[in-house]
């Protein structure tokens, strides 16, 4: 969940081992490392299903309406066992590299902005694009998830665009529930609020849907400080070493460093340092030293 244009304008490793789930009360330390945008270039695919293979993100979501996404979704139908969502992605955001929606154009119009593509930000989208469009082009993308056989385990949101009205947030949890996936949703906390901040999504709102009985994540962080691969370096040895008991979900963004992932975005640095540290040795040593256990979505929903 990319959340900056609202809020600005409104090695050779081991796959990872994904614990069993502790029993209740306990005190593990359980963490989601979730690759976001997966299915969105080339240079993305290639970093999620390295890390995802060789290092040690739990998780990914796939962008159903961006070119690449048959190259990734290829790969998913062949691995079922991993643990992949719905990215459901209603905005395009980067200057050249655009995309459209998977539903038919006359069917969402709130959602095209004047040059034929899905908003840039996630304020045009909300000022523009009915509920009802918005759960079109959402059922839209998870048939085409079924099409191409992934068997996804959960829905989040792509730059929080369906946190971005109550309307388009009640959308998004029903077909969460429809399809009984768990979408991305954290326990209404301090921590919550200050995550949501800018959103209209209230605790009472969070807490509405834990009483209704949606899995609900003990915290959820959407980035952490720093550009280059020892900024973010530092930034995660000091989130490893300050993870509480309960699931946290960690969002992250990978690439390679290559021609292509430059020419679609500014801040390819950040995502080949996210790439490079979470395939690290130094990573697997980090967990371990501080009884970390890998966790997924499909463990959530058990």
């Amino acid at each position: 969940m990319q959340r900056r244009s609202f809020l600005g304008t409104l090695g050779s490793l081991a796959a990872p081992a994904i614990a069993a789930p502790p029993p209740a009360g306990t005190d593990a330390k359980r963490l989601i490392v979730h690759a976001d945008d997966a299915g969105m270039c080339h240079s993305v695919n290639l970093a999620t299903i390295d890390a995802m293979t060789k290092g040690l993100v739990s998780s990914a979501s796939v962008m159903l309406p961006c070119p690449w996404v048959q190259e990734f979704a290829d790969w998913a139908k062949a691995h079922p066992e991993k643990d992949l969502g719905i990215h459901c992605t209603l905005t395009s955001e980067w200057k050249y590299y655009r995309w459209r929606p998977v539903a038919s154009i006359d069917k969402v119009k709130g959602l095209i902005d004047k040059e034929g593509y899905t908003w840039r930000d996630v304020r045009s989208a909300a000022m523009n694009a009915s509920a009802a469009e918005i759960e079109t082009e959402l059922r839209a993308q998870i048939q085409r998830a079924r099409e191409y056989g992934i068997q996804f385990t959960h829905l989040d949101s792509h730059m929080g665009t369906l946190f971005a009205r109550p309307d388009y947030f009640d959308v998004y949890t029903r077909l969460s529930k429809e399809f009984s996936v768990p979408c991305m949703l954290p326990r209404p906390t301090p921590d919550a609020e200050a995550e949501l901040k800018g959103y209209p999504i209230t605790p009472d709102m969070l807490k509405a849907k834990e009483a209704a009985g949606y899995r609900m994540l003990d915290r959820l962080v959407t980035g952490v400080p720093g550009r280059t691969p020892a900024e973010r370096r530092e930034s995660y040895r000091q989130f490893i070493a300050g993870l509480k008991p309960g699931v946290t979900k960690l969002i992250i963004h990978l690439a390679k460093d290559d021609a292509e992932i430059r020419a679609v975005t500014g801040s390819w640095e950040y995502r080949w340092a996210d790439f490079l540290f979470w395939t690290s040795d130094e990573a697997r040593d980090l967990l371990a030293a501080n009884n970390v256990q890998l966790f997924t979505y499909r463990q959530l929903a058990a």
